[in-house]
């Protein structure tokens, strides 16, 4: 068996499902199917695995996730807490070219657009600059039926295809061969990783959670993510680092102060394991993401 191999359920003869997610949080399990996935979050905010990569995201971010890719959308700690009131919603389109869909792709006509999808099944996010349009596609496909909601679906394919560089989510997939009874031990390490970031995690502790000794679990977890438990930790780190320096909320919080929220001893090994994650330093990523966000709205 896969890990979590999910068959999407599929409402009547449809052979492009949507969904609309409002939830107190998103599915937490590490998951698969055979159906290409494309989800826009509305609301939420955490870390997106795709494979052996991590990724934040945030509201109005968009995501195009291949077929049989191992993914989880994991919410931030808050949202797991008994007391929490938040709510995550989202809407996620799915549909198969490989099922019924194929003779469609495999037109002479299409023939632009299925190279596309071939090329692309390791996933990929949508740049800031094409959201607007691109979710606006989306609500029209949530909204048609019949006809024009394959024609739809064809008209945002096509819009991807002419975006020139797009954002890949994963090089490789590490996670092909992974069982499901791995698939759910790995979903619940990753969850106390990701719940537990800003404490002092050890490998002793992982260890344990995994009903393994410290030397297993390094074979094990690197066998089956491309990760030392460390380089793993640091990523999950360093990534919630980079949510809090570009919330935007009104409430910045000092570099120091981040680093050690984020589970970090001191401002110079944040600094050090910073740049060796991201391949800049946390002044110099936040000044790029501020210009950016700024270019973005001068010419939108």
């Amino acid at each position: 068996m896969k890990v979590l191999q999910f068959t999407i359920p599929v409402p009547g003869d449809k052979n492009i499902i949507i969904q609309h997610d409002v939830l107190p949080y998103f599915y937490q399990y590490l998951h698969r199917h055979d159906d290409i996935q494309l989800t826009w979050i509305l609301k939420g905010e955490g870390t997106l695995v795709v494979d052996n990569n991590m990724y934040p995201f945030k509201p109005n971010e968009i995501y195009y996730i291949g077929a049989n890719q191992p993914h989880v959308f994991k919410c931030d700690p808050i949202y797991f807490s008994p007391k929490s009131k938040r709510k995550v919603q989202a809407i996620t389109i799915h549909f198969n070219p490989n099922g019924k869909l194929s003779s469609l792709f495999e037109l002479a006509e299409m023939k632009f657009i299925h190279s596309f999808l071939q090329k692309h099944n390791n996933g990929f996010s949508i740049p800031p600059e094409h959201i607007a349009d691109v979710s606006h596609k989306m609500e029209i496909i949530s909204k048609t039926y019949g006809p024009e909601q394959l024609i739809a679906l064809i008209d945002i394919l096509k819009k991807f295809a002419s975006i020139p560089k797009l954002n890949e989510l994963s090089s490789v997939s590490m996670l092909n061969t992974v069982s499901e009874n791995v698939g759910v031990r790995l979903s619940e390490i990753y969850h106390f990783i990701m719940a537990n970031y800003e404490n002092n995690i050890t490998l002793e502790d992982v260890a344990k959670l995994a009903h393994m000794t410290p030397q297993a679990f390094c074979r094990y977890f690197k066998k089956r993510t491309h990760h030392t438990f460390v380089s793993f930790l640091n990523e999950v780190r360093i990534n919630e680092a980079c949510k809090k320096l570009t919330a935007g909320d009104g409430d910045t919080l000092s570099i120091s102060t981040i680093a050690y929220n984020c589970g970090f001893n001191t401002v110079t090994h944040f600094n050090r394991v910073f740049k060796s994650v991201i391949g800049k330093s946390p002044h110099e990523y936040v000044d790029d993401y501020f210009k950016n966000t700024y270019n973005h709205v001068l010419t939108a």
